[in-house]
């Protein structure tokens, strides 16, 4: 491993611990040439999984691109970095149990929306205006209705004429 500091190629193992995800090691390292210390990450080189677009193109699946969709839909939320990295995580997981190379972008879209509704109920239906192009209102109150009877089934909605 080369220094990021010094780039001599000559370090030693300070510790190492399994990650959160349980999926990665991480290690302190010391360069045994300028003494600095750096981070590493070990993780398993798994396949390379296409993702398989509605239009049928094929594109290389990226966490990345899982964080950000979350983090706009979360966006001004009391969501924390914390919780949508478990969200990337349990995703990215769900995708390599499946053991196959390919998956569509609507289980992906399905799966995360799954996330958000147990997340935060405003994220999910960010999220779900966005993967389900609600064309206008109606699709919002579609997508709102299961919900809203599911919190007002749980005693937690109570409509401003209940309240009179």
């Amino acid at each position: 491993m080369r220094c990021p500091h010094c780039r001599k190629d000559n370090d030693r193992v300070i510790d190492s611990r399994v990650s959160q995800d349980g999926f990665s090691i991480r290690r302190r390292r010391e360069c045994l040439g300028c003494k600095q210390r750096y981070t590493t990450y070990e993780r398993i080189e798994e396949p390379s999984i296409m993702v398989v677009k509605k239009d049928g193109t094929r594109v290389p699946f990226e966490r990345e691109k899982i964080r950000t969709g979350l983090e706009k839909a979360c966006w001004k939320r009391p969501v924390s970095a914390e919780q949508m990295e478990a969200v990337v995580v349990r995703v990215e997981n769900e995708i390599h149990v499946r053991g196959e190379n390919e998956v569509d972008s609507e289980f992906l879209g399905e799966l995360l929306m799954q996330e958000l509704r147990q997340l935060d109920q405003v994220a999910y239906v960010r999220f779900a205006s966005v993967y389900r192009e609600f064309k206008d209102v109606r699709d919002f109150v579609a997508e709102l209705e299961p919900i809203l009877a599911e919190a007002k089934r749980k005693g937690k909605l109570r409509l401003d004429a209940e309240r009179s």
